[in-house]
């Protein structure tokens, strides 16, 4: 009898031992949260379809379309209102790229002493803030029809001390122009979202403050596993959060309330193929969504109602 009940308790505890590791994982995968979202979703839709951008209703109109001339793989992505193009940037080397609204290069500025620059965002005419990901630096430049290189020492510079720096920190910037907002989002370790105020200078010669926000209400609901690019919505104030390792695209309200949510994974959104690894995302005036991915892929992303016939 007692040889019997070795095997049993045996059993019962390699039992125990996987459904600890299933309830770990679900947990580490953010698998509940992205759940319940799920059903949230679905009830609010009437809700918010009207007065958001309401991710679900975009389908993919350009898919993987491969970004020739490049030596290295592109990270994040803006809109330029003004030129009605798009620029992303490079690491090795450090380069600002410009690309047309298909996804072809237009133009290539070296940057000199920068860094590892991880993130661009368009501030205003002829202003683009720049993201240093190991030094946690934010550095504002001047990008004109002419430039053809840009140097550090030229540039305006904030270091923010914040978190843990190294390889996963400032991985994505969005700009709200109205309030004069900038966010900044830390890759992970944790994942995190800051507002930073003050920043760019207006007049670098006069007296200028900075204030970072760090408990934004829209981390508290925040259940991606990793941010690799965000956009501000002026329209609706909503606030996309780009997340390659879940593989989603997350809608947040100003209040930071998940609202809608863009799946990156094969079959969804009318994807032939999964989104290998997002890099980055940029919303022009219409609302067509943009997006770059490793290995220098570029997709282009609508609304239902908003596609040509």
């Amino acid at each position: 009898m007692r040889r019997l009940l070795k095997p049993r308790r045996l059993v019962i505890l390699l039992l125990l031992v996987a459904l600890a590791a299933l309830l770990w994982m679900g947990q580490a995968l953010r698998v509940y949260e992205r759940a319940w979202f799920a059903i949230e979703e679905w009830r609010h839709a009437e809700v918010w379809r009207d007065k958001s951008l309401w991710l679900p209703d975009y389908r993919v109109v350009l898919e993987a379309e491969p970004i020739e001339g490049l030596d290295d793989d592109v990270s994040a992505l803006t809109y330029d209102p003004d030129r009605q193009t798009l620029f992303t940037v490079t690491n090795k080397p450090a380069q600002i790229i410009e690309l047309s609204l298909e996804g072809n290069l237009l133009r290539k500025i070296p940057l000199h002493g920068f860094g590892d620059t991880e993130a661009i965002e368009y501030i205003s005419r002829d202003v683009y803030v720049i993201s240093d990901e190991t030094h946690q630096r934010l550095i504002r430049v001047t990008l004109r029809d002419d430039t053809r290189e840009l140097r550090i020492e030229d540039a305006q510079q904030l270091a923010l001390a914040v978190g843990r720096g190294g390889n996963r920190g400032f991985e994505g910037l969005a700009y709200d122009s109205a309030g004069k907002r900038l966010f900044v989002a830390k890759e992970s370790n944790p994942v995190h979202i800051y507002e930073v105020r003050g920043f760019p200078y207006v007049h670098s010669d006069q007296p200028f403050a900075v204030h970072v926000v760090e408990d934004l209400k829209h981390n508290r609901n925040l259940f991606v596993r990793d941010l690799s690019s965000l956009q501000y919505d002026e329209r609706s104030g909503h606030l996309l959060a780009l997340s390659d390792e879940s593989r989603l695209v997350l809608e947040l309200s100003a209040e930071g309330e998940p609202i809608s949510s863009l799946s990156l994974l094969r079959g969804m959104q009318g994807l032939r193929r999964s989104v290998p690894q997002a890099e980055g995302i940029a919303l022009d005036d219409t609302g067509t969504l943009y997006l770059v991915s490793e290995p220098n892929l570029f997709y282009v992303f609508k609304k239902r109602e908003a596609e040509a016939p």
